[in-house]
């Protein structure tokens, strides 16, 4: 759905932008900072920012002769529009989340909280992989974060503590477990046996 937004609002930096704003009402950030967590174009960053601030959107603010900017609460269409975008973040719709299988030995990828609109979750993502490549993992979160316009939890473990925590009843992933949660990639041999058994 966010290439829906992305029509919808005429491009892929407005919607994200849009969106970032949208999912952090309570944060004042610098344009660079929005430019790197957003993974956009500067010119193109700059120009929706003046755009976002002559409707009133969002509020610029000086701190020590730089400028920051956060939503504007009171913006007549902020409860519509955050229902929109929040909507817009369910999976599969994050098309990101694809890449996580070049990350390395993928055995387990879940998902929750954020994803879902599960504000509960304590975590938005369980991933259990072997022989992890740390860059490559970072970019995928850069890219996930940038993509919902939120920062994510996740927790990264391997099959071996994975197997270790499910023996000992893991008090975590059993409330991620039984929580609202969808699959990515499951290649862990009677998990959803294990899972459907917690449910009973």
């Amino acid at each position: 759905m966010s290439d829906i937004l992305e029509t919808l609002f005429g491009s892929r930096t407005r919607a994200r932008l849009l969106r970032f704003f949208l999912l952090n009402p309570d944060q004042e950030y610098h344009s660079s900072e929005i430019i790197r967590r957003n993974m956009t174009k500067k010119s193109e960053a700059l120009r929706e920012i003046n755009n976002f601030k002559k409707i009133k959107f969002i509020i610029e603010r000086t701190k020590k002769g730089k400028k920051y900017y956060i939503l504007n609460t009171n913006f007549p269409f902020y409860p519509e529009l955050r229902n929109l975008v929040v909507k817009s973040n369910i999976y599969p719709q994050c098309t990101s989340l694809g890449k996580i299988k070049y990350i390395g030995d993928v055995k387990l990828a879940l998902i929750s909280g954020v994803f879902l609109n599960y504000a509960k979750s304590k975590a938005d993502m369980i991933l259990v992989a072997n022989s992890v490549n740390r860059r490559k993992l970072k970019n995928l979160i850069n890219s996930v974060e940038a993509e919902i316009g939120k920062e994510i939890s996740y927790v990264l473990i391997s099959s071996e503590e994975l197997k270790y925590r499910m023996n000992m009843l893991d008090r975590f992933l059993l409330e991620f477990f039984e929580g609202p949660h969808d699959e990515v990639i499951n290649k862990v041999p009677g998990l959803k046996r294990f899972i459907s058994n917690l449910k009973r």
